[in-house]
């Protein structure tokens, strides 16, 4: 094929991803499943009353016909063919399936798809043969022991977001330098923190924990934000900064494994990930508002931090229960997946992968499929990287030790070996 032909598909290429940008921008899921920010006050009213109520939450019908027929359009535009082409048809089709979600808001069919984007906890991770939630269940188990000796004091979870905020923004300035990433109170969100390519949302009235702020520095603004970032700044596809609900698995284990490698992660972010899991299986099965909320009470969690995480999984669905958003089951997985892959690369010498992952938002499977692009320029480099993705070398000693160790069976050590010195 010669070139003329290669750069008229390419340019082809290019006005399929504009249009993509396009009717995308329109799909914002978080933003539509939020609930209002008075109901957590209401709730916790009741509980405390001894009463407690089941929020009040309702939706309003959405329609995303206008929006899908364009993304449909685009997809049948699409050669499958090639490397491109399937990635945009995906990206598109991944829209798709959101949008319809997001028409469903409170029915049945708004799980179902939700589990069609993001899984469910019953999935096997990989081909393990071990679920997500029987990874989760063990390993609250093998941790239990440890919340009774990891003791926190109030003033470890009394950091005002306005200080988290202070602080963040600190933290972060120097690394993009011609891109200033802005630090804002939000009062609506579920989760501590959303982060977009030039802002980034902290939840107020919330009282964070000094651990709270590394890892949002590591997670939301070093991952998300930067990945974002990169993916707009991208001279060709554009899409790479768009967030397509297909990249949610990749994105959130590659944040995970960003606060894992930085040593900025710590138990408790660790079991709140794998109760989140749990949850949402408890609540698929049938369990209310009120039965999750206690869970997470039980489970260690403060009343107003037991609210959020609850309607975390509640939201765009019925407090009533089995009715509920999923997408809490993607941590878990997504952290190992982006484990085995790292390690994969790195000993298959795949060395500029780990590098690919922050070009832009993508799926793993992107990285593979788009590989040439990389090499060749089509797809730019990342204008901004974390500091631990630079240092290859201790990357790969990292994963690498990792996956030795792994093999190692140490299960019959005991402590009293090493005073005897057995080994």
């Amino acid at each position: 094929m010669s070139s003329a032909v290669i750069n008229q598909q390419l340019q082809k290429l290019v006005s399929l991803d504009a249009r993509l940008v396009e009717a995308a921008k329109s799909i914002k899921v978080l933003s539509n499943l939020a609930w209002p920010p008075d109901l957590a006050q209401k709730f916790l009213d009741s509980w405390n009353k001894g009463n407690p109520i089941l929020p009040e939450v309702s939706y309003t019908g959405k329609n995303y016909s206008s929006t899908t027929g364009a993304l449909k359009e685009i997809m049948r535009d699409c050669d499958q063919h090639h490397p491109i082409g399937n990635y945009i048809f995906k990206t598109a089709e991944s829209y798709c399936i959101a949008a319809a979600m997001l028409e469903c808001l409170g029915t049945a069919a708004f799980t179902e798809i939700s589990s069609t984007l993001y899984g469910t906890p019953r999935e096997t991770i990989g081909n393990s043969g071990i679920s997500i939630l029987e990874a989760a269940e063990h390993f609250l188990q093998t941790t239990a022991s440890f919340t009774k000796s990891i003791h926190t004091t109030e003033a470890d979870h009394c950091v005002l977001p306005s200080v988290v905020a202070d602080e963040l923004s600190r933290q972060i300035a120097p690394v993009f330098t011609n891109h200033p990433v802005e630090v804002v109170i939000d009062n609506t969100l579920a989760s501590k923190a959303a982060a977009g390519a030039r802002r980034i949302r902290i939840r107020g009235g919330t009282c964070f924990s000094w651990a709270d702020i590394p890892q949002l520095v590591h997670h939301e603004a070093f991952v998300h934000t930067l990945t974002m970032l990169n993916g707009r700044e991208q001279p060709n596809l554009k899409s790479l900064g768009l967030g397509a609900p297909r990249t949610t698995r990749a994105q959130e284990g590659l944040a995970l494994f960003a606060e894992l490698i930085t040593t900025s992660i710590d138990l408790n972010r660790l079991r709140r990930i794998a109760l989140r899991v749990k949850a949402v299986h408890l609540a698929m099965e049938g369990a209310n508002f009120i039965e999750v909320f206690k869970f997470f009470l039980d489970s260690g969690q403060d009343e107003l931090e037991s609210f959020h995480s609850t309607m975390r999984i509640f939201r765009g669905g019925d407090v009533r229960g089995r009715i509920v958003y999923t997408k809490d089951v993607v941590y878990l997985e997504g952290l190992v997946f982006i484990e085995r892959f790292l390690l994969k690369a790195i000993e298959e010498g795949r060395t500029n992968y780990p590098n690919y992952l922050f070009s832009g938002r993508l799926a793993l499977s992107d990285v593979l499929a788009l590989d040439e692009y990389f090499a060749n320029g089509f797809i730019a480099p990342p204008l901004y990287a974390p500091s631990w993705i630079k240092n290859r070398a201790c990357l790969a000693a990292f994963l690498l030790y990792s996956s030795f160790t792994n093999r190692i069976d140490i299960g019959r050590v005991r402590l009293e070996h090493f005073e005897r010195q057995e080994i």
